[in-house]
């Protein structure tokens, strides 16, 4: 049976307190997991480019965050919608501490700085949840070498920071990092929609054709602030049909059940476009050298 993982970002605010109870209840309605990815500090959507970004979805409040409002603490004033995730059996992981600075800075930051970033958002989920996170997926799939070392240095069981076909295990610059890679599979629905002259249903039929058109486990990338609020019809038909298909929804950590991780190949990441998104994220590259 095919897995599709599905892999929700939480990047503000008001995603985490209205579009986070609002997947809890759709997923579970349809029997399906997945894994929310928090981020954990203060809300900048406010200055966020918005020409290629889910930004453009935002409601007013969210993208005058920071800029002309004063910025929310997500991770204080959602901290109950975040437990409520973990409470009804949801994966919980990190995504980031400043989500708008990471997705602006990530790429060529210092090394002080993003351990700054990464060990913020891992006190806060810490605080929140009780227990250290296991998991990160970088914000916007932006990362640089450093970061990708604190993803082995942080103890993580796993990471999703970047798009690719298949986990693995990810060299940069030469460098083996010892923490699995389950890179983002499919598009998104909101790179799908761009330019607007795609519907929501073409973009709805294309993200399907693709999951069922290639061999193995697929990893779908949601935001809780658009398949959770205005594109939650269009996610429920998602579900609705992957169930139709035989597959079944799981959260990313189900990937590596049964997997030898040692096994897992090993692919250099590279830095590139992505169709329907301006600048570049990291990549699933070729494969660097077998597994011994």
């Amino acid at each position: 049976m095919k897995r599709i993982a599905l892999k929700i970002d939480v990047d503000t605010c008001r995603g985490t307190l209205v579009g986070v109870p609002a997947l809890i209840a759709l997923l579970q309605r349809h029997a399906a997991a997945g894994s929310f990815f928090f981020a954990l500090g203060p809300d900048h959507s406010g200055g966020e480019a918005r020409s290629l970004s889910p930004s453009r979805y935002y409601d007013l409040a969210t993208r005058l965050g920071g800029r002309l409002l004063p910025a929310p603490d997500i991770g204080v004033r959602g901290a109950d919608s975040m437990r409520k995730a973990q409470a009804a059996g949801f994966e919980v992981a990190v995504h980031a501490w400043n989500r708008v600075r990471w997705e602006t800075q990530a790429l060529t930051a210092k090394n002080a700085c993003i351990e700054a970033e990464m060990e913020q958002a891992c006190r806060r989920f810490a605080a929140v949840f009780g227990e250290p996170p296991q998991a990160h997926a970088a914000a916007g799939w932006r990362m640089n070498r450093h970061a990708l070392r604190l993803t082995q240095r942080l103890g993580f069981s796993y990471a999703s920071d970047c798009r690719g076909k298949a986990p693995f295990i990810p060299v940069i610059d030469g460098e083996l990092i010892h923490c699995p890679q389950l890179p983002t599979t499919l598009p998104t629905l909101d790179e799908l929609l761009f330019p607007a002259t795609v519907s929501v249903d073409q973009a709805v039929d294309r993200i399907l054709d693709e999951s069922s058109g290639v061999l193995g486990d697929q990893v779908f990338t949601l935001r809780a602030e658009l398949e959770g609020m205005q594109f939650s019809t269009a996610l429920e038909r998602l579900l609705v049909e992957w169930k139709s298909r035989g597959h079944q929804l799981v959260a990313l950590r189900d990937l590596l059940t049964g997997c030898n991780i040692a096994s897992l190949p090993r692919h250099s990441v590279i830095f590139a476009e992505i169709p329907g998104r301006f600048g570049l994220r990291m990549v699933q590259g070729p494969a660097f050298l077998p597994a011994e």
